[in-house]
């Protein structure tokens, strides 16, 4: 597998960075892990709208959804539609929230052009097996494993510390985990995001290889949060920045 950096920036896009997007590929396949604001336009530099495979939302705040919306236009739109649907996986509701934000009536929505699944504990897509569990979050939200051969990558999404996390990413070859906030941050009363401490101490639990910190908010620095996360952590940590890509 390898995977890609489209945006790693957290809560909002940032000056460099769009929201949170990763580009996964295996196979000739094209797996999107979130499609955060802004993130649609450093998708197109790897790969044209129908190279799309599927789809991927960990959950439904629009710094990892919210372009989808453009993604419907192109779909729509684009002198190649129509193409078949794209599969799109993601929470309970998915498709009638996205056909709210863009205004739609739930029937038909996006549906002619996307093709909306609500995510169990286990799918085959393409040529991955991905799993999914439910996170610590004010609103559905899963952390993502993505399994090729006997390579697996887990996805945090956004989470406070959980248990089921650290099982998810048991022995995972590579933890792309937020670290939202800071350690000893008053802004997380409960504990619905992780910090570089948690981040460390989630990916040691888990035995995992390599860490990546990501979803950074643009008022933070990114490659502190990466050497806070140092201390907790024995093994590599490494920093998300836009473009960044990682053999799995």
């Amino acid at each position: 597998m390898k995977l890609t950096v489209l945006g790693c920036s957290g809560s909002v896009p940032g000056p460099d960075s769009p929201a949170s997007s990763y580009l996964v590929t295996a196979d000739g396949f094209n797996l999107i892990l979130d499609l955060g604001s802004g993130s649609l336009g450093a998708l197109q530099r790897y790969l044209s709208v129908p190279e799309i495979g599927t789809i991927c939302l960990s959950h439904l705040h629009p710094d990892h959804c919210m372009d989808l919306c453009g993604l419907y236009v192109a779909a729509k739109y684009s002198p190649a539609s129509p193409f078949p649907r794209i599969p799109v996986y993601g929470p309970p509701g998915t498709a009638s929230r996205m056909a709210l934000a863009y205004d739609l009536p739930d029937d038909p929505g996006m549906e002619e052009e996307l093709e909306f699944h609500t995510w169990q504990e286990v799918q085959q897509i393409g040529p991955f097996t991905v799993r999914t569990t439910s996170v610590v979050h004010p609103v559905p939200a899963y952390a993502i494993r993505v399994e090729h051969g006997n390579k697996a990558l887990v996805y945090t999404g956004d989470t406070g510390p959980t248990d089921a996390l650290v099982e998810l990413a048991r022995g995972a070859d590579l933890l792309l985990s937020e670290a939202a906030l800071q350690d000893n941050d008053p802004n997380n009363p409960l504990r619905l995001h992780l910090t570089p401490a948690d981040a460390g101490e989630q990916a040691k639990r888990a035995g995992v290889k390599r860490l990546v910190i990501t979803h950074v908010p643009p008022w933070f620095n990114r490659d502190h949060q990466t050497e806070a996360a140092r201390r907790t952590f024995p093994g590599e940590v490494l920093t998300a920045t836009p473009n960044a890509t990682y053999d799995i």
